[in-house]
């Protein structure tokens, strides 16, 4: 299996849009040191912290670094730029969006150095972040401007940070086609096209959504809005979306936060947009809710978090629209986001981050490392009890540690 990045992979990343491939370097220093995203429970500064993950090291689960971004900032997400040489992470509040400054001590052990806030105008709650290979960046804004059915996406100019378009489509204006707490976002450049999810409103109580809604990535025009939910009053809060590209089969698929589930749509190359949404695996039939995150190894294997136990589902999506269940990898409440690593002695190993916006009962606040091959856990962090802290989110700091996510 092949799910590692690193530096060597530059080349091959900026060929194949988010799609990274495994150059994994077992020689390269701290291959197993992550940068995390964390909220304090101590009413101290949120900040980005640098942990060992390798159950096989002698300091698992040691903070070597920690960048302090300020009392409720909340950062959310962490993403490396197209060229894996400028690190980036979203924020829920400060100022929603900031590229971070790292360097390598004497050891070669990635250090955390500054914070430089991005402006964003006037969008708020900084979601997830996708690069595409023309020199752009899009950004989802769960809050917009701020208003109770808002929601927006920020172009941003890779080269120097500016924000270049805020693409808004109230859904006041049109019931139709219309952008409303986006969250999730996927771009399939070859086709000129990308998709966002509409989740629920960041006070998690105001809104909720139901839809996903396809945009042309040049004119930023909305091509259709999809539901993606049993009903139209089914409040489902699609989360992540993941336009399938390159080798996979041309599929959208979408994850649903309230509905436990996972939609799938098929590309239509004569419309040049997305067929209707289905459900193609019932989370409430395995007992299982919130499904997040979506990770693709280059072997066609599909990896979902659902928080709710706290579980990570591989599936084998060779063969879609046919989704078949390989294996399931046991975390704790809250499972979200991951990355893959091979340990010291070679295994291949995920490690799970289990929490989501401290949401009781989601909000483990651990750190699971778990092999892939035999599903044992090899070791359990726990950031709450250890740091007073959670983790937001997880990212590699030898450049992106997933081959495709978004």
């Amino acid at each position: 299996m092949k799910l590692k990045f690193n530096l060597l992979s530059v080349i091959i990343l900026m060929t194949f849009s988010n799609c990274q491939n495994d150059n994994h370097n077992p020689d390269l220093p701290h291959d197993s040191s992550f940068y995390i995203d964390y909220r304090s429970l101590k009413g101290l500064s949120d900040g980005i912290a640098v942990i060992e993950l390798d159950p096989e090291a002698p300091n698992f689960g040691h903070i070597s670094s920690k960048l302090e971004l300020g009392i409720g900032v909340l950062p959310h997400h962490l993403y490396y730029n197209q060229n894996a040489d400028k690190l980036f992470t979203t924020a829920l509040g400060g100022n929603y969006l900031y590229q971070i400054k790292t360097e390598k001590d004497k050891n070669g052990q990635p250090k955390l150095v500054s914070a430089t806030p991005i402006d964003t105008g006037e969008n708020t709650v900084g979601e997830n972040l996708f690069f595409t290979n023309d020199g752009r960046y899009f950004m989802t804004f769960m809050g917009g401007a701020g208003g109770p059915k808002d929601g927006s996406i920020g172009v941003f100019n890779a080269n120097n940070n500016q924000l270049i378009k805020t693409i808004k489509a109230p859904v006041q204006t049109n019931p139709n086609q219309f952008i409303m707490y986006p969250h999730g976002i996927s771009v399939n450049e070859e086709k000129g096209i990308m998709m966002v999810t509409s989740t629920i409103h960041p006070d998690l109580t105001t809104g909720m959504g139901n839809t996903c809604t396809l945009l042309d990535l040049n004119t930023y025009e909305l091509k259709e809005t999809y539901l993606v939910a049993d009903s139209q009053t089914d409040m489902s809060s699609p989360v992540e979306v993941l336009l399938l590209r390159g080798k996979f089969p041309q599929y959208a698929l979408a994850t649903t936060m309230l509905g436990g589930d996972i939609w799938i749509a098929p590309y239509n190359a004569i419309t040049k947009k997305y067929d209707t949404f289905s459900k193609i695996f019932d989370g409430s039939t395995q007992g299982l809710g919130w499904a997040l995150e979506m990770y693709i190894d280059d072997n066609s294997k599909l990896y979902v978090s659902f928080a709710d136990p706290g579980k990570v589902l591989v599936f084998d999506i060779s063969n879609l629209p046919q989704l078949k269940l390989l294996k399931t990898l046991t975390a704790d409440k809250g499972a979200h986001h991951m990355v893959f690593f091979k340990t010291k002695k070679g295994k291949e190993v995920v490690a799970v981050q289990n929490n989501l916006l401290d949401i009781p009962n989601l909000n483990s606040g651990t750190i699971s490392v778990i092999e892939i091959q035999t599903g044992k856990t090899l070791g359990t962090i726990d950031l709450r009890t250890k740091y007073g802290i959670l983790p937001e989110s997880i990212e590699g700091t030898n450049g992106p540690s997933n081959y495709m996510h978004h």
